[in-house]
């Protein structure tokens, strides 16, 4: 196109010295905006009226211009260290199709396509900066394209050039697709179903709710698709189904479903997916969780006595939502009095609660204490008979108690005595 002008086609050049017709002497191209022009060799510039120029230049874009476009994505992450796949097709008018053959080459440029050392790629030329090849088929107008070991000087903005057999060059300006380079894959997205009804990732869900959580990613170009894994931190057996498929965009995903029945074991726990790519010098991963949270009716995990002359013990109970703990003597009710201290301690998990109770005063053989846990899913009760025998007293039950009990030592000025055990 150097050393000729543009002039849009049908119209007429007027010279000093003659009138030249378009028709009989040009060559044709492409312009900056897709649209079909001449060029003119002897390079004459129009002198028409301008309103018949407007006319003719408006009749011309719905005849011809339309006839030329190019369908790419408009953005595209690549990984560092693998490759990038550009899903492309275009189309030209009708009357080039016949110098659209196999031997037509693709071509991209990066950034500046004005400017031909910014060609980076040529389907007929290796010797390029960019390694790849192209897919798809150029004479069916696919010009899918993949380029290989991709690194962070790859990253910008490409636009495609087709060029067949004269007078078929032409590159396509109007759309161009920005390639990003990334160290790192995206965290995949995490999703939660219950009763195969999704609801929101803080969502509590109740005991024995059938339970899905989905982990999906978008894959991205890599010599060996990448895998989905699932971890916990309670270190679960975790049952998990992956598979590949095609999101609503046309381009492939990978899915991991984590199912189970949810117990209060699972309370707390948070669940860990992490996308993992093999690239050939590194491996590439990324992540994301969730926590999940199952209300649950309240259970007793520990209840311990020990006695001197002041009985002291521990009830531990857990649930969700966090329980209320009540004392019962010899099933009456108690509560803070001269003879008697309670005190409760909600540990850093707030479902978790502990409360010890002092007894300041004399029991008899046939005295029992039970502890009662209540919250809005259930309650749960233990007792135990407060006057025991040296020979109940068990070492592990005195090593548990004397642990939980430290830190109240000196409130209540005990020391561990018998440990008495549990009524069944």
């Amino acid at each position: 196109m150097d050393g000729y002008n543009l002039k849009c086609r049908g119209e007429r050049v007027q010279d000093d010295e003659e009138v030249v017709d378009k028709e009989e002497e040009y060559e044709e191209d492409q312009g900056p905006r897709g649209k079909v022009c001449v060029s003119l060799k002897d390079g004459s510039y129009f002198n028409k009226e301008m309103d018949k120029l407007i006319l003719f230049i408006f009749l011309l874009q719905g005849v011809w211009c339309g006839d030329w476009s190019i369908s790419l994505p408009k953005k595209i992450e690549a990984l560092r260290g693998s490759c990038v796949i550009i899903n492309c097709t275009f189309t030209i008018n009708n009357t080039y199709d016949k110098y659209l053959t196999d031997s037509a080459a693709g071509m991209w440029y990066k950034d500046d396509h004005t400017n031909i050392n910014n060609i980076v790629f040529n389907s007929s030329n290796s010797n390029l900066p960019l390694k790849g090849e192209i897919t798809g088929k150029l004479k069916s107008k696919d010009c899918t394209t993949i380029f290989y070991d991709i690194t962070s000087n790859h990253g910008g903005k490409f636009y495609f050039r087709i060029e067949g057999n004269d007078p078929l060059k032409s590159t396509f300006t109007q759309n161009s697709v920005s390639v990003g380079v990334i160290d790192s894959p995206l965290n995949p997205t995490v999703q939660m179903f219950k009763d195969q009804m999704k609801i929101e990732v803080h969502e509590e869900v109740l005991e024995r709710s059938s339970m899905c959580l989905r982990c999906s990613a978008k894959t991205l170009c890599s010599s060996s698709p990448p895998t989905l894994t699932w971890s916990s931190t309670d270190r679960l057996h975790l049952n998990e189904n992956s598979r590949l498929q095609l999101d609503q965009q046309n381009q492939t995903e990978i899915i991991s479903d984590l199912n189970f029945t949810a117990t209060h074991l699972q309370h707390g726990v948070t669940f860990i997916c992490t996308i993992t790519y093999q690239l050939q010098q590194r491996i590439a991963t990324a992540q994301n969780y969730i926590t999940l949270r199952v209300q649950y009716a309240t259970k007793i995990s520990l209840f311990s006595c020990n006695r001197t002359n002041v009985t002291v013990c521990l009830c531990e109970a857990h649930g969700n939502p966090s329980p209320k703990v009540k004392w019962f003597l010899s099933g009456r009710p108690v509560s803070n009095s001269t003879n008697t201290s309670i005190i409760e301690e909600r540990l850093s998990s707030t479902d978790l609660k502990r409360s010890f109770i002092s007894l300041h005063q004399s029991l008899t053989n046939t005295d029992t204490l039970q502890c009662v846990t209540i919250n809005t899913h259930g309650t749960a009760s233990e007792k135990i008979q407060l006057f025991c025998s040296p020979q109940e007293t068990t070492r592990n039950s005195a090593v548990i108690t004397t642990e939980v009990l430290r830190m109240f030592a000196a409130m209540f000025a005990t020391t561990l005595g018998l440990h008495c055990k549990k009524f069944l």
